[in-house]
């Protein structure tokens, strides 16, 4: 059995260590002993990317806002099928995400950070929806920590509250879609979408491509056009 290389490590601001690894040829990010990524069990993220810009693929001019960069598989997917006009804002709240994935991650995804559609911030997603002019986004993919479900980061929860969910839907445009990954089902999160006056779809998608249960879930929630319920 090959050994689990460590690539690169650092404390984030609250005092967690951040690990990037290497097992064989998988990238692992762990955050406080837990793994929140895998680049074996991508299964998920790539239905996400998929189904976030399923409404607008090939649109001209989309505006597309990703909250959580993760090993890029996400962005890989919707790269694949927006316009070539189109315009993808990743926002990572862990600058060495990003360094990582241009550093060692280059062959994995880490080389879409240079599509001329993408423009990369290192930001808190909270921030950037609170500064969104309303309906400044197409389309919002939301791959935080755990979803609602759990947190390893506990500023995140506010991301999944009704505060949270309300700045989605100011943020984005009438017709608009937000997709949001989860690790595990979370009813009431679906039903406080639907209250905020989206229509709301849940997905279920396997962690990996040979897994016998989808245990991930994927709340597509959309945004009506005006005037319509």
């Amino acid at each position: 059995m090959k050994p689990t290389l460590t690539l690169a490590e650092t404390i984030t601001p609250d005092g967690m260590k951040l690990v990037l690894q290497k097992h064989d040829d998988a990238y692992l990010v762990r955050l406080a002993g837990q793994t929140l990524m895998h680049s074996h069990a991508s299964a998920s993220e790539h239905k996400l990317g998929e189904v976030a810009i399923a409404p607008f693929a090939g649109k001209p001019g989309a505006r597309v806002l990703v909250g959580g960069l993760g090993l890029g598989f996400t962005l890989q997917a919707l790269l694949t099928w927006a316009a070539r006009d189109a315009r993808v804002q990743v926002v990572e709240l862990f600058s060495e995400i990003v360094s990582w994935n241009r550093e060692y991650l280059g062959t994995l995804n880490g080389a879409r950070l240079e599509d001329p559609r993408v423009e990369v911030r290192v930001d808190d997603l909270w921030e950037v929806l609170v500064r969104a002019p309303e309906g400044a986004f197409d389309s919002i993919v939301l791959d935080v920590d755990n979803g609602p479900v759990a947190m390893v980061y506990k500023g995140n929860a506010r991301l999944y509250k009704t505060a949270g969910i309300k700045r989605l839907h100011a943020a984005l445009a009438p017709g608009g879609r937000a997709a949001i990954w989860s690790a595990a089902d979370h009813a009431p999160y679906a039903d406080a979408l639907r209250a905020v006056g989206f229509r709301v779809e849940v997905l279920k998608a396997k962690p990996y491509a040979g897994a016998k249960r989808d245990t991930h879930r994927i709340f597509v929630a959309d945004k009506p056009l005006e005037g319509f319920a």
